[in-house]
């Protein structure tokens, strides 16, 4: 048995009751599009609340699980990560962008080239 696969605690408990947790996100979801079909005679703005609180309810409670608590902790590592991030300078990008630009109008020409060419030795080969 790897190491990693071995639960102690709080997290052998927690995933236990995951599927519980991932049964009631879709009730959650489920309930707010039904209930919206439902109320369709009452105000949008009403029914827009409605839909984005059991939409917020099901995101906390996935965010109970196993696989949401991962989550946020990649999502923790990444802003860690970006902000690691050496970013290029202005000039950098500046240069970057004119090359890329004349590298695709260079491309466009002699695409346009092959094309007329083409086009022109096929009109004469039919006539």
């Amino acid at each position: 048995m790897k190491p990693n696969s071995v639960k102690h605690g709080a997290e052998a408990k927690s995933s236990r009751h995951d599927g519980l947790k991932w049964a009631a996100v879709v009730a959650l979801l489920a309930v707010a599009v039904v209930a919206n079909t439902y109320f369709a005679g009452i105000g949008l703005l009403y029914r827009v609340l409605g839909v984005v609180a059991l939409c917020l309810l099901a995101g906390a409670v996935a965010l109970t699980t196993t696989k949401g608590r991962s989550l946020v902790t990649l999502a923790r590592e990444s802003k860690k990560e970006i902000q690691r991030v050496v970013w290029p300078t202005r000039p950098e990008t500046v240069q970057t962008t004119a090359i890329v630009l004349v590298a695709v109008m260079v491309v466009g020409l002699l695409l346009w080239l092959i094309d007329t060419l083409l086009s022109w030795a096929m009109s004469g080969v039919i006539g």
